[in-house]
């Protein structure tokens, strides 16, 4: 009678690193990953700020670093999900632009006073500046910081996923 002898040490190894992977090996350093793009996230986000010129911006910018009060950075699912952001009011005007007077308001008085070409609101103040109402464009910060960082992150997941095969999954 005839035997056939299957070498299966190949196999075996692959099921090790699959096992080795599912323990927590991977997740963790898919987390670190996640949070490593958050951080690149926020880097270009703070860059197009700068490059558009972003009026009284510091408030703004700060808030798009990790852990800065007017900062959303949320990892959840295990740390399988970042969600990044800011909760600073005016973002969203900035972004997407904004009338400067409320709906059927021609005109208002805003407080403050100038110092150089910048106007400094300041409540208590008896001087100050009339708005008339128009549109201020938007500067559109966030939306094209996110048609660039998605260009960075098909590169960037396509090479780590390639290290992850090679890492966890070859022989």
């Amino acid at each position: 009678m005839s035997t056939v002898d299957f070498d299966m040490s190949e196999l075996k190894q692959f099921f090790q690193k699959m096992e080795n992977a599912a323990k927590g090996d991977f997740r963790k350093e898919f987390e670190l990953w996640l949070e490593a793009i958050g951080f690149d996230f926020l880097r270009v986000v703070q860059d197009e700020i700068k490059n558009r010129e972003v009026m009284d911006s510091r408030l703004l910018l700060d808030s798009f670093t990790r852990d800065d009060k007017g900062n959303v950075w949320e990892l959840s699912d295990g740390g399988l999900t970042l969600e990044v952001g800011t909760n600073v009011d005016y973002a969203n005007y900035v972004e997407k632009g904004h009338w400067t007077n409320p709906k059927g308001i021609a005109q208002r008085f805003v407080p403050g006073y100038w110092q150089s070409d910048r106007f400094i609101y300041d409540p208590s103040a008896k001087s100050g500046m009339v708005l008339k109402q128009k549109w201020v464009e938007g500067k559109h910060y966030f939306e094209s910081a996110l048609r660039i960082y998605e260009k960075i992150f098909k590169e960037s997941a396509e090479r780590k996923l390639q290290q992850w095969i090679e890492q966890y999954f070859s022989f």
